[in-house]
This record gives C-alpha cells, structure tokens and sequence, in this order.
C-alpha cells in the first residue's frame, strides 16, 4: 500500500508516527517492525477527521463546544448535553469523498468481504502517562462498505463523550482532540486476554502477568467477567501462579455476523483457559515486545486455530508502585485481585450502576459490579474501588493505577457481602478488604517508573509547565519540572461561575463564592508547587466567549473581531470588577503560598498597563512583600514599549507565540483557511522574539516563552537557548522532550564555547 495523506499500511508506520497514527497504530506498526505476529490492517490517519470536519463546517464549532464541556466537568447534566451536540456535529459533518475513496480502497485490499475491526487511535491515547483505557469505542466483526464507514464515523463521535472528556480534563489535555482509526482484519478468538510484562500490582518486573478468557478480549480488558490469571517467570517460562477465573460467558462472530454472547457452563466457566504451552508462548511474544520497546508493556492477545496473534500494545501507564506489607490482622470481610496497591480506609458505598454516582460523597470507598469509562467521575471520588468482575487490566484496574487509590477487582460478590455506611479498610497490595480502620496509620509510597542515576537532565534553562485546572496538579508537580510559566485563569474562573456571567453572578451578590473557588482552585495548584514558582495569568477571556456564558449577551459587546478587541489589560482598566475579584482570591493564596505571581495578559500600551498596575497596587494583592509583576508578550508593540514596562515595575515576561505570530504576520491563528502561513519559526517572529529576550536580559529582568516549539522543534529550541531565555513553560506531556532539547542546546553551546577558548 503506498503511504499517502490519508491511509497508511499498519507495517508502514513507527512510534514517530503516533502525532498522525494515533497511539494504537504506532504501537502496532512496532510490533510488526519487531517482526512479532499482528494481524494485516491499516490506519485512517487523523488528518481524515481534520479534513472531513473542516469539509463539512463543524470544526470551529466544535473546538468551541469542546472547550466549553472541559470547563463542564462535573457538571453531568450541562456536560452530557454539549457532548451529544459535539458527537451530532461529527456525524452531521461525515466523511468526504476524498477520504472515503481512500478507506474503501484500503479495505478492498484486504480481501473480498473481509471482516474487520474497527478501533479508535486518538491523538495522546495509549502512550505513557496515559492509557484511555476503554475510553473511546471499538467495533468488532464490521463487514461492507457502508458499515465500515459507519463504524469509522462513530469512532470519531467517540471523542466527545462525557467520559472522554472527563478523563481528558483531569489528565490536563486541553486541545483540540484529533483520531486516526486502525481497521484490522478479525480474528476469530477462540481465547484472547492481556499480558503485563511487570506485575501491575507490584512492580517486580522479573514476571509476565497474563489474564486469559474464552472467546473475544473485551470481556477481559472491560471487566465483564473474572479472567483466569496466570503468572510466568520472565527468566525460564515457568508457570508460577494459575488463578482459575469464574468466566460465565464468551462472545464471538455470530452467523449472522455480528458479535454472539454465549453462555458458559459451570464446567466450562470455572475450566482453564491456557495450558502451560500457550502461556509460555504468550510471555515469549510479550517479553519480545517489551525488549523491542524499551519499557514494561501491556500487550493484548488472541488465539484463532492454534496461532497467538498480537492485536495491542501499549505502555504500562503507572509501572512501579510499591506499598508495604500486609500486617492487618483484623477480620477480612472480601477478597479479589489486586489490582492497585495502596490502602485506604473508608466508609462503603455501593452502587450497581454509574447513573448513581451522584450518591458516592468524597472520600468513600466505591463497591461496585464492575466499571466502565461512564464511572470516571465517580471514581475520581472515591478512596479506594472494590469490584465483583474483572481482572488486572480491566477498566477499574487501568484507571485506579493512573489516578493513584487502592483497588480490589474480581471479589465475585463484594457487592452484596459490603453494605453501605460499613467502615472498612481496602488493601489494594494483597487484594483484601478489611473491617474498621488499621490500628497503625498505613503507609504508601509511589516511585513511578524507576530512572537509572544521572537520567534526570539537569538544565540552566527553567522548564516550566503550562497549566489549567487543578486535577492534574499534584500529579504535574511530581515531575521533573521547575514551576507553573503559565497558569490560565480561564477554566477554573468558567467553573468557579458554573455558566454565568459574572457580572450576572455579581449582581446577586454572589461575588464571594466565587472569589472563594478561584482561591481553592489556585491555591491547591500553588501548594502542590511549593516552593516553586506558580504564574498565574490574569482571565484572558474575549468578548465572544463571555457573551456565551448565561447573561452574556446582556453585558458584553458585540465585536466583528474579538481576537484583537475587549480583552486582556485594556479590558481590566475599562471594567475593573472582575479583576478586582481575581485580585482579591490571589491575595487570599499568598497568605499561605506566596510562590503565587501574577502576569498580565494583551498589554497593547503603556498607559494601560500603567492604570491597570495601580489597580493591582490598591489591591490586597499589591501591598504583599515579594510579589512578581509578568506582562504577555503578544502584542508586537512590546518590543518598543517594554524597557517602559520595566520602569513600572515589570519584572518578568512571557512570550505567546501564537497571539505574537498571528499579529506579526497578520493571520488569525484559528483560520482553516491560512493555516498554512501561520509559522512561529517565520524569521519575523523570531526577530522579534530576539528583540525581546536580549531587551530582558539587558534590562535584568526574567524571560520566557509559554509553548509547545521548544519541544517539538529543537530548532527552535536552540534558537530560544542562544537567545538567553530564562525558561520556557510548555505543556505536561512535553516536559521530558522540552528538557531533552534544551540541555541539548545547551551543550551546544558549551562545547562551541570550548573550543573557541
């Protein structure tokens, strides 16, 4: 198959690929490269959904929508409305006839009537820090061409499900969602399951972990019914452990097509799965894996007349958690797999289905039959998660691992053996729930992946993070990273209003709660930090936007071009209010976390910057001691006006490379149309940047840049490190290829200074 825009052959593509192939499809072309067994397919590229959205009209839409529905999270009843109005957009847009000819092609190579697969591969899924365990759709057993279109359109609609969105919020993954699909040929499972080349409820990576069911993989990887579970030593293939499962069903093709659930026997429910041979022939395939990749592996499996096929792999999101012994004598009221180490004490609650989740208050322990992506919510509550049905890398499993509490899965009837209200202690290492509360405090500790000595890149450039809600804070925190370069007001001021406007909200005199959420909000980002430096950017919303929060169209203008209009510094001077609330809740936060700095958006002038600074002077904010002053700089104007900026009492600024791009060269940076001259590396903007870096550093003053070049372009990188910029904030994901590049620049220099000398 010859590689085009659209459709690639699986064997064609790389982990290099993943920014185009999604995830999935890079994984999977890998595993061919290692020349391991993958059944033949192809992958829709992601620029099939970006072409066919802006084809039929819907893109602007939808980022706008999305957007919206990440500040929604919690909010179950706004959240789901906007996430059916996005997946209606998706449909509504279809495919074009471009990308359809090019499926249809790809698909007609597989053979006559073939029967597929049809799987989501979204941008950042199944990659490190991420797994989006069972968040968007699969389709098994899809056959013609009008249900292979069908099924591809349904698996871009999947993007925006509330439970995608959710788990996209608290990852802290703000942009645009994009996803390529991996179309496969079917095998017809006669057993299928998961290999984890490191036991995920240990750590010890001496071992393969392999959970095994009959029939096709979902009903191991959702939970649905209790996989055997087999242990097998890494060094010789020996078989250590064999937990036979209860495996009341199977599904598979039926002759009708499509997928047949069928009703197991007590005999063959509670029978095994694996014999010896096929578990040393699984681990051998999986450990194969692992050693091409570089890192422990969660590897999907299928057996189909004998042959072991490889249909997944990814990496293992949360490898390397320990926790202590288990030494609770007390009474054990439930006993399962353990899935997720830790220990958590709490109060039971359990809920059949995840409608009821409302009812989980904080803190309790969430029992339940098993969990699927629509329990995200819930399970971001809870203390600690307890199951009756699956396995290690069920949903429940996959999920408690990447949000850090104990879980307990296959405990077959925890359901009705657990009652509401019981004060129990769940011990996610041994995989038992205890009555009451230790007698010691348990201890827990958390290692993340283990790094060799001197792994760790030590820069002379900052590397900070852009952040946007507080979720993700204390997990961002734990890397390797020097402080918050950018912390957007916007998501959390959009939920602190909970949809109003705020003069709406202040006009009922509710200004307090919401200087009061802003303050919880900050103030757990700014504590997770400590000491480092948090900076937060003043609210940066435009006219448009605000006019879409409820009451919006009573206080807000109607602007032709609100990109360039009432926003940022201009807008604080002419309408102080809201500033003066974010002012006060800032204030509020560096009582206790004085790491906290403020930095001020779109400045276009100096005397508005002027006013706008003796605002925050006669603020409770501005007669704090030590207090950091940070201007944007994306307006070109800065580049005359900032030693002016300085003398006001300016001491740090940071460079928006996509406003500073679009107002040097002129191009809105959310147009379709002239995507293709929007180019930050363009030598126009990068004089500019110059021009500001070597002011700051002549003025004495901190510079950075708040973007995602630095990492993606070591260029640019580079570019930014001979400057002399002080640090450059870009988004979590990125922290590890921004520090890579930097240090490499870096020693660039030193090595050229060297040899100078």
């Amino acid at each position: 198959m010859q590689t085009d825009h659209y459709v690639r052959d699986i064997s064609t593509l790389r982990i290099e690929n993943a920014k185009e192939a999604g995830g999935k499809g890079a994984n999977l072309g890998e595993l061919v490269a290692a020349e391991l067994p993958v059944p033949p397919g192809f992958v829709l590229l992601r620029a099939c959904y970006q072409d066919s959205m802006r084809t039929g009209g819907v893109s602007d839409e939808l980022a706008a929508a999305h957007s919206k529905a990440l500040a929604k999270v919690g909010d179950s009843s706004e959240l789901g409305e906007l996430c059916e109005r996005m997946q209606s957009l998706v449909l509504k847009a279809g495919i074009t006839d471009d990308v359809r000819d090019g499926l249809l092609a790809a698909y007609q190579r597989l053979g006559p009537k073939a029967v597929v697969a049809v799987r989501s591969s979204a941008t950042g899924e199944d990659g490190r820090e991420a797994s989006f365990a069972g968040m968007n759709v699969t389709f098994t057993n899809v056959t013609g061409d009008d249900g292979l279109v069908d099924a591809v359109q349904r698996c871009w609609a999947s993007l925006f499900s509330p439970r995608v969105v959710t788990y996209r919020a608290g990852r802290g993954f703000a942009a645009d969602p994009a996803m390529a699909v991996v179309v496969q040929l079917m095998i017809p499972a006669e057993q299928a399951g998961v290999a984890f080349t490191a036991d995920p409820s240990t750590g010890a990576v001496d071992r393969v972990v392999i959970e095994a069911a009959f029939g096709q993989g979902e009903v191991v990887v959702s939970g649905r019914v209790e996989p055997d579970t087999y242990i097998v030593a890494k060094d010789n293939l020996s078989v250590l452990d064999a937990r036979i499962g209860r495996k009341t069903f199977k599904i598979v093709r039926g002759p009708d097509g499509h997928d047949r659930t069928v009703q197991l026997d007590q005999d063959a429910a509670e029978s095994r799965v694996l014999d010896d041979s096929a578990l040393r022939r699984i681990a051998s395939l999986a450990i194969a894996t692992e050693r091409h990749n570089g890192s422990p592996q969660d590897v999907e499996w299928a057996i189909s007349a004998g042959k072991t096929w490889l249909v997944q792999a990814r990496p293992i999101t949360t490898h390397g958690i320990v926790a202590t012994a288990d030494t609770d004598q007390t009474t054990v009221l439930a006993r399962g797999l353990p899935a997720a180490p830790g220990v958590a004490s709490g109060l039971v609650r359990v809920l059949l289905t995840p409608d009821l989740g409302d009812r989980l208050v904080d803190g309790e322990i969430l029992v339940a039959p098993m969990t699927n992506p629509d329990w995200l919510p819930t399970i971001r509550r809870a203390a600690a998660i307890v199951t009756d049905s699956g396995g290690m890398t069920c949903h429940a499993a996959i999920v408690a691992r990447e949000v850090g509490v104990p879980c307990i899965v296959g405990a077959r009837s925890a359901t009705s053996d657990l009652r509401d209200g019981t004060v129990v202690t769940v011990d996610g290492t041994h995989g038992k729930v205890h009555v009451g509360r230790p007698t010691a405090t348990a201890q827990t500790s958390s290692i993340g992946r283990p790094a060799a000595a001197g792994t760790v890149e030590a820069t002379g450039t900052k590397i900070y993070v852009n952040l946007a809600m507080p979720d993700s804070a204390e997990r961002v925190a734990a890397q390797d990273v020097d402080g918050v370069g950018l912390l957007r007001a916007e998501f959390m001021l959009t939920e602190a209003l909970a949809g109003r406007h705020p003069r709406d909200l202040m006009a009922h005199g509710e200004q307090r709660q919401l200087v009061e959420a802003m303050a919880a909000s900050v103030g757990r980002i700014a504590a997770a930090f400590t000491p480092r430096p948090v900076v937060y950017r003043a609210t940066d919303f435009r006219s448009n936007e605000f006019r879409g929060l409820r009451g919006g169209e009573t206080y807000e203008p109607v602007e032709h071009n609100p990109m360039i209009g009432y926003r940022g510094c201009y807008r604080y001077v002419r309408d102080p209010d809201l500033f003066r609330l974010e002012l006060e809740a800032l204030a509020r936060v560096r009582e206790q976390n004085p790491n906290v700095h403020l930095m001020i958006p779109f400045v276009r002038t100096g005397w508005e910057l002027e006013e706008c600074l003796s605002l925050v002077d006669a603020s409770p904010l501005g007669r704090q001691r030590g207090l950091h002053r940070w201007v944007m700089a994306e307006v070109p104007s800065v580049v005359h006006w900032l030693p002016e900026y300085v003398g006001m009492g300016i001491d740090g600024v940071s460079i928006g490379s996509n406003d500073l791009t679009q107002l040097i060269l002129g191009v809105d940076r959310d147009s379709d149309v002239c995507a293709e001259l929007f180019d930050e590396s363009d030598p126009a903007v990068l004089d500019a940047i110059a021009q500001i870096i070597e002011k700051s550093n002549l003025l004495g003053i901190t510079s950075s840049l708040c973007g995602q070049a630095p990492s993606t372009n070591p260029a640019f990188a580079e570019h930014l490190v001979r400057l002399g910029i002080t640090s450059v904030s870009v988004n979590p994901d990125a922290v590890d290829a921004a520090r890579h590049a930097v240090g490499a620049a870096e020693r660039r220099l030193l090595l050229e200074a060297a040899r100078r000398s």
